[in-house]
């Protein structure tokens, strides 16, 4: 097995901020596998909350680079590899390359029934509520917004949104960017604004106040979520699971903690940490599995690559396997 590696860089229609971090740019480590005839392809961001950069997955791959050019399954990768940016590159590579080499699609090897999925829009934090209001209406062919918010005026901001938009489903993620005082005083008014779910509200590690808080409205644990190794102690807080393929490591541990957090009763959704529609394809796998589906993120670029997802009014298609899998 041949492995190679290689950084890029995409250009974004505009900034994007969320709480505490603002992107430009968006950067991906492409891992491509190939076995003499066939290539099997993954693509990866990181995590950057976790003080990951292409570069530092780039460098963690190639620390294993000798053991997964002798030839690796995916059960092994999991025992090598930590979860993180640089395992889920490597692992989706690896199931592009096996569908390829037997002939099956990504469908027939996960099981997953696949279905066209409505994605959310993403409208990150803007200079004013005029400026985020300017942009819902933009968005108007798209039938559930995602909103991003920080401890600036959210009700003030969510409440013209929802009136330049009552037709929308609205979710909210504060990217940790609340604390429970601030939760408290909003929450009422989110579900008054017809709110259908808050993700990672607290800081992660800083979340215990939610153990025993009734909430009329949906909890979304992301931060504070990675892996199936933290699951019990974010159902103890949360309502849903935000599933995204940079944190767990891979579709594999992606497959592993859905079904593990359906078990426990949690609601599923997928996310991503951006990029083009190669990291989104196995996330798309997952969003079949899903109650909501955050995919969005070619949608934030000037340009996609080729074969990329076709996304209208809001719902992306089934991709094709020139793409992945």
């Amino acid at each position: 097995m041949k492995l190679s590696m290689h950084l890029e860089e995409w250009e974004i229609k505009r900034p994007f901020r969320i709480t505490g971090k603002t992107w430009h740019k968006t950067d991906a480590l492409v891992v491509e596998l190939f076995d003499g005839k066939c290539v099997g392809r993954g693509e990866a961001q990181g995590v950057y909350y976790k003080g990951e950069t292409t570069t530092s997955i780039q460098a963690q791959v190639n620390e294993v680079a000798d053991k997964i050019c002798k030839g690796i399954t995916r059960d092994e990768l999991q025992t090598i590899m930590p979860a993180g940016g640089a395992r889920n590159a490597i692992d989706c590579a690896l199931w592009d390359l096996e569908a390829k080499q037997s002939g099956k699609s990504i469908w027939q090897l996960t099981g997953v029934d696949p279905k066209p999925i409505a994605t959310v829009y993403t409208i990150g934090i803007e200079a004013s509520t005029e400026a985020m209001v300017a942009h819902a209406t933009m968005a108007a062919e798209f039938p559930i917004l995602k909103i991003k918010l920080d401890a600036d005026s959210p009700v003030e901001r969510l409440a013209a949104i929802r009136a330049a938009r009552p037709d929308a489903k609205i979710v909210v993620d504060a990217n940790q960017g609340w604390s429970f005082d601030v939760l408290q005083g909003v929450i009422r008014d989110c579900a008054t604004l017809n709110i259908e779910m808050i993700e990672q509200p607290l800081a992660r590690g800083g979340d215990q106040a939610l153990e025993g808080f009734k909430s009329p409205i949906t909890l979304a644990a992301d931060e504070s979520c990675l892996h199936t190794g933290e699951l019990d102690v974010a159902a103890d807080r949360y309502d849903m699971i935000n599933i995204k393929l940079d944190k767990t490591g891979g579709l594999t541990e992606g497959l592993r903690l859905a079904r593990a957090a359906k078990y426990k009763g949690c609601k599923l959704m997928v996310g991503n940490m951006g990029g083009t529609s190669l990291a989104m394809a196995p996330a798309f796998v997952l969003a079949n599995l899903c109650d909501f589906a955050d995919i969005d993120g070619p949608l934030a670029l000037k340009y996609d690559r080729r074969h990329g997802l076709n996304y209208k009014s809001g719902v992306v298609d089934i991709f094709k396997s020139q793409l992945w899998g």
